[in-house]
């Protein structure tokens, strides 16, 4: 089966750190979050995708420069300007030649939904579109997917206010598209598929969905990147699994962490230093990241080569750019980004 995969957004809610890094190329306890997502699909016998790229597409092909990634072979698919979701799909679709059932996915979204089961109904149903749900708690951020008892998708509601959503069931961002729906698609400019494409389709009457209990985490905002890291150090249903584990955290072996730190569901990437007597909990350090003594930091992420300046306290949810130097005995907490472009 062949895929494509939308990573051209610019990250806007992980900013600083995705000002010089797209958010799928930022590291899950070491391995870039676009590679977690190509080992998934491998598993499910998708043997070849196209990766839509729009911003900072040489990160990624600079990175894969033999077009291959987790054993998938890979097509990139760089948009002239910005399309859209719809649109980038049908951009990435002609630009690989798929001219049979395909399905996408949003390379920020980290499932291990049973694709062969959803590849299935869809045929079952007979529909040219297919949408996995979600069960979420608050559906007001995402597409709402209302459906009658067979799974024809009555409407798609995006972002409604939470006491007026139909349902909790939201759109998971993996779909499995016949190529008629390329057709429907304008081929120019920019076009929404949550928008435009999908309530087009449920009025036709040819759009579907599966609900699936399946691990499912947007990771476009710092508490769920942080989560996406614990959740694998912790082997929660994600197919990435990490060798030495030690208590629940995570150290790159080129990396010194002093013995009187404490770390709890920390991951600490390569070539950073933990200092003395210092406490990580429910932490990233991304590589080069230097944290000195006394140091306590909590729920936060460190931007690559930052410095945590001694003594100093950060809790959540504090994103520390590239570089950047916290002076000693700072005291940071609430929604804190340090750094610019």
């Amino acid at each position: 089966m062949k895929s494509i995969i939308l990573v051209g957004g610019e990250g806007t809610r992980l900013r600083p750190l995705t000002y010089q890094t797209p958010k799928q190329m930022l590291p899950l306890v070491g391995v870039p979050m676009i590679e977690c997502v190509f080992e998934e699909l491998a598993s499910h016998g998708v043997t070849d995708a196209v990766l839509s790229l729009g911003y900072l597409p040489d990160r990624f092909t600079e990175a894969y420069p033999t077009s291959v990634i987790a054993g998938v072979n890979v097509t990139y698919a760089v948009e002239p300007e910005p399309l859209d979701t719809a649109g980038a799909i049908r951009f990435a679709a002609e630009q690989a030649g798929l001219d049979e059932t395909f399905l996408v996915v949003n390379g920020d979204v980290l499932t291990n939904l049973d694709v062969t089961k959803f590849l299935a109904f869809h045929r079952t149903q007979g529909g040219e579109a297919t949408i996995a749900l979600h069960q979420v708690e608050d559906p007001s951020r995402f597409g709402v997917v209302p459906t009658t008892p067979q799974g024809r998708v009555i409407a798609f509601v995006e972002k409604p206010p939470r006491d007026e959503a139909p349902t909790n069931l939201i759109n998971a961002g993996t779909y499995i598209f016949e190529p008629s729906v390329l057709d429907r698609i304008a081929p120019t400019g920019r076009v929404s598929i949550e928008r435009d494409t999908f309530p087009a389709l449920a009025a036709d009457g040819v759009l579907y969905a599966m609900a699936d209990n399946a691990y499912w985490l947007d990771t476009g905002l710092p508490q769920t990147y942080l989560q996406a890291n614990i959740d694998i150090l912790n082997g929660r249903d994600v197919r990435h699994s990490v060798a030495k584990i030690v208590n629940g955290s995570w150290s790159h072996r080129s990396s010194k962490v002093d013995k009187s730190a404490t770390l709890i569901n920390a991951v600490v990437d390569r070539e950073c230093y933990v200092g003395a007597n210092v406490v990580l909990e429910n932490v990233v350090l991304l590589p080069g990241a230097i944290i000195e003594e006394g140091c306590q930091v909590r729920w936060s992420i460190i931007g690559p080569e930052a410095v945590i300046g001694s003594f100093s306290r950060l809790g959540a949810t504090c994103v520390v750019g590239a570089k950047e130097h916290v002076a000693p005995e700072s005291v940071l907490s609430g929604e804190v980004r340090l750094g610019g472009v």
